[in-house]
Order: C-alpha cells, then sequence, then structure tokens
C-alpha cells in the first residue's frame, strides 16, 4: 500500500504533518516521544507492518516537532495531546491501537483515559506518563529549577543531538495531566514494553502504570537488556508480535 502524506490545520493555522496508509480496521496510530519525530526506526518498521498486512497506519508530528510548524518551545502535553487527538479524529475512521513511545505512551494514555474515539487496544513502549514532574523536575538539581522558575526555560543537554529547551510552562501544564496520582480507569487491552537498561524512563516505571490501571487486561514485558529506544531488530519483532495479537 502507498503511504499518502499532507497537512492538517490543527484549528489555529498550525499546520501538523502526517502520513497515511489506507487499510482495513483496527487502524494503527503511532505517537512518537519528546523532541522526536514521524520518521525514526519504530514508525518506520511499523508503516512496512502494516502496509504488508493491509492494515490502516497514521503517523504525525507533533506540534514544533519534524515538519510540523509551530515552535517546539512553545508546546506542552497538553497541547500536543489535543494535536494527536486533533489528527486521530480528521483522518482515521473505527477503532485504533495507539502505540505510543516514550511521551507517546503519556499521550496515548491520555486519549485513552478520555475516550474520544473507540479503542482496541495501547501498547507503550518505555511509556512515560507524568515525566515531567517524576523524572524530570523531581531530579533536576535545585541550580536547574531556579533556572526554569526565573528565565522560563532550560536547555538540557542530549545524547541524541543538540540541547534542547525545557520550559517552565512545560512543567506547569505537565501538573495537569498527571496519571499515576490515582486510578487511572482503562477498559481496553494495555501493553507495556519496557526496557531494564532504559536510562531514561526506569523500569519500575512500568510497574507503576500497571499498578495504576483499574482494567484487568494488562500485560508488561521487562527486557532485560533493552534500553530506551527498542529499536533493535529482536525489539521490533516482538512489537510486531504484540500488535498483532491486539489486530
Amino acid at each position: 500500500m502507498k503511504e499518502e502524506t499532507g497537512r492538517l490545520d490543527r484549528g489555529d493555522g498550525v499546520h501538523l504533518a502526517w502520513r497515511r496508509i489506507a487499510g482495513r480496521g483496527p487502524g494503527v496510530v503511532f505517537l512518537g516521544g519528546f523532541n522526536s519525530d514521524m520518521t525514526g526506526s519504530k514508525a518506520e518498521f511499523l508503516a512496512g507492518w502494516c502496509a504488508a498486512r493491509g492494515q490502516a497506519f497514521l503517523r504525525f508530528d507533533y506540534s514544533g516537532h519534524g515538519t510540523s510548524e509551530g515552535l517546539f518551545e512553545d508546546g506542552t502535553i497538553g497541547r500536543w495531546a489535543e494535536d494527536a487527538a486533533c489528527v486521530i479524529a480528521a483522518l482515521t475512521e473505527g477503532p485504533q491501537i495507539l502505540i505510543g513511545s516514550s511521551m507517546g505512551g503519556w499521550i496515548a494514555l491520555l486519549l485513552a483515559t478520555r475516550r474520544k474515539f473507540a479503542l482496541r487496544g495501547v501498547i507503550g513502549i518505555a511509556p512515560a506518563p507524568d515525566f515531567t514532574e517524576d523524572l524530570m523536575w523531581a531530579e533536576f538539581p535545585p541550580a536547574v529549577r531556579e533556572a526554569i522558575l526565573r528565565d522560563g526555560v532550560w536547555h538540557r543537554p542530549s545524547e541524541y543531538g543538540a540541547p534542547y529547551p525545557i520550559t517552565r510552562a512545560l512543567i506547569e501544564d505537565g501538573r495537569n495531566q498527571l496519571l499515576l496520582r490515582g486510578p487511572m480507569a482503562l477498559d481496553c487491552p494495555l501493553r507495556i514494553l519496557q526496557g531494564q537498561q532504559d536510562p531514561d524512563v526506569p523500569w519500575r516505571h512500568a510497574l507503576r502504570i500497571a499498578d495504576a490501571v483499574t482494567g484487568g487486561d494488562v500485560r508488561v514485558t521487562l527486557i532485560k537488556d533493552g534500553d530506551h529506544r527498542l529499536s533493535r531488530d529482536t525489539d521490533l519483532a516482538l512489537l510486531a508480535e504484540t500488535l498483532e495479537h491486539i489486530c
């Protein structure tokens, strides 16, 4: 199946870039991570997998990411979740399977708990709900916290490229999106793939998610030698197997 590309006005003049493969349901939607884009290895693998099966597939870039319009530093978890909801509403039909990587796992869970569309299931790849509070703010030294509060932004060094901005707005909005402070109502299958050598999202974070979800159809798979990206051939094969079972 050929992949279609386009841009969607989210309603305020900011256009979001997307790619879509037509096919049978349930549809598969990939939600990327913080400061990533829709051309990464997992998204490319899923596009090929869905095309080979004739399965509908959608991927996109949040505002300020990849080839979408907008500034990265203007984004927040709430804003990017709205981007995802807008794209899904405009470009999909019928039940969907959300696959969220890292921050995308947080956004997938936000969408799933809000129940705005039919869901067949959610797959989290090192999902990171509440990361702005628990894995950023709680871990920042006092000098970094002071800089964010004083200047409104701090540029965090990255192993994957240039330093990127962590804004006060990101931290403060994140507190309005927290999911792990109480029960999380989820009435569809949830599968979590988590590397135990992940330097960004501790593997015990996956167990916190499973513990918070009230539904019973939750499975956590720990990959002992897995990193944060989980993009090796063996990791992608496990992702495909997990997705096939939900399909």
